[in-house]
């Protein structure tokens, strides 16, 4: 005969039976995670009530060693996050350079590996957003400080809290204002909204509208757009239609459109299956006003994912552009400059370009040089060291990229 206390004991047996069989599912997930197993993707739904939902906490170093890693990329970002955390950003970003120049699995995810490092190190600086920018570099389009941006909201739990703190990180990073690094700086300010808000892109773009001026606004939305096409956490932002590669651009507020333009050929590549005329036809269908955009974006595209694309293919791509290849060349020559902050592979780049659309190709890496030097002399004296025929285009375009009311700003 059973006693009273049997079924109970019974019970707490199939609950601590079921909580081993949950505790064990969490376990194989987060294995299967760090071995760079790509988990299928879930909607985000964004942030409501005025409560925040971040989808990315602090980094978390784990077993993850770059020698098992083959050409994984979840598995490389790991890799190099756990060394930036252990040893520090400088020894993990010299070792990313090394191997980004020699192994092509390094070098076609060289972004988000950069972007990880930042977020080790920010880690690794116990939450110093100025100490970990200290120690970064440009590599790879400065993925290393859009990471730390990514992170750097982590301790915010509203909206008034995520604005007051968006407003003074990069005034505390000791970066020069309206330069290169300030502009990572706010640009990576847009990457980390998005995921702390899991991917509420009108908050987003309402907090960068908060900023001090036009130009950190321009800067911040050009993040958030860029964000919102990444789903390198797993997540799907539900700002994307797969049936209207154009949205949110055609959706979005009148001053937001020209930054969500300069990045909407990356959704539409991805819905034509890299088809690059058919992505020049869907530029060329859109008013002017944002056609150019659509054509700076599809140069920007046209240099690849690595920034490595050979300049016969960015030509011939930007051959495709339907009229607009000065745009097209544009976007690809400001992109190379941007890749590693130094403006003279572009300028080698443009030199190659036909006659016709070269100063509007030296005009985009101007972008560059208006962001690395600090008054309009040494900018004129940068691009006439790079240029003899197009340095007033290099030099107007520098002028124009740091002005406060964010008229020639990039994004």
């Amino acid at each position: 005969m059973r006693t009273p206390a049997e079924p109970r004991r019974r019970d707490r047996w199939l609950l601590l039976c079921s909580a081993m069989l949950i505790m064990l599912a969490l376990v194989l997930a987060l294995v299967s995670r760090s071995r760079g197993q790509a988990s299928p993707l879930r909607v985000a739904a964004g942030a409501s009530g005025g409560s925040l939902h971040p989808i990315a906490g602090n980094f978390v170093p784990d077993g993850t060693r770059l020698e098992k890693c083959g050409a994984d990329p979840r598995c490389l970002q790991q890799a190099f996050g756990n060394i930036s955390y252990a040893n520090g950003p400088r020894f993990a970003l010299q070792l990313f350079d090394r191997r980004m120049a020699a192994d092509p699995a390094v070098s076609a995810s060289c972004h988000r590996i950069a972007h990880m490092i930042g977020s080790a190190a920010l880690a690794h600086f116990k939450g110093n957003v100025a100490e970990a920018y200290s120690h970064g570099s440009a590599s790879c389009a400065s993925g290393y400080f859009h990471g730390i941006l990514e992170r750097a909201f982590i301790h915010v739990s509203t909206e008034r809290g995520l604005a007051r703190v968006a407003k003074s990180l990069c005034r505390g990073s000791g970066a020069r204002r309206w330069g290169f690094l300030d502009y990572q700086c706010v640009h990576g300010l847009g990457h980390g909204l998005m995921i702390q808000t899991a991917y509420d892109l009108p908050l987003s773009l309402s907090i960068c509208a908060r900023l001090p001026t036009r130009w950190d606004d321009v800067s911040c939305t050009g993040g958030v757009f860029m964000e919102n096409g990444s789903t390198v956490y797993g997540w799907r932002s539900r700002w994307l239609k797969t049936s209207d590669p154009l949205y949110p651009c055609n959706s979005v507020k009148v001053r937001d459109r020209a930054s969500c333009y300069l990045r909407v050929t990356t959704q539409i590549l991805k819905t034509n299956g890299a088809d690059w005329k058919k992505t020049a036809r869907t530029c060329a269908d859109l008013p002017a006003r944002w056609a150019r955009s659509c054509f700076r974006s599809y140069g920007r595209d046209a240099v690849g994912p690595s920034k490595g694309e050979g300049a016969d293919v960015i030509l011939d791509r930007c051959g495709l552009a339907e009229g607009r290849a000065g745009d097209c060349l544009y976007g690809a020559a400001r992109t190379l400059a941007d890749a590693n902050a130094d403006a003279r592979p572009a300028a080698a780049f443009c030199k190659r370009a036909p006659p016709a659309q070269q100063g509007s190709c030296f005009a985009g890496l101007g972008v560059v040089v208006g962001l690395l030097h600090a008054t309009n002399a040494a900018r004129v004296s940068a691009c006439a060291r790079l240029t003899d025929r197009y340095v007033h285009e290099c030099a107007r375009a520098a002028s124009g990229e740091v002005r406060p009311d964010g008229q020639g700003a990039w994004g």
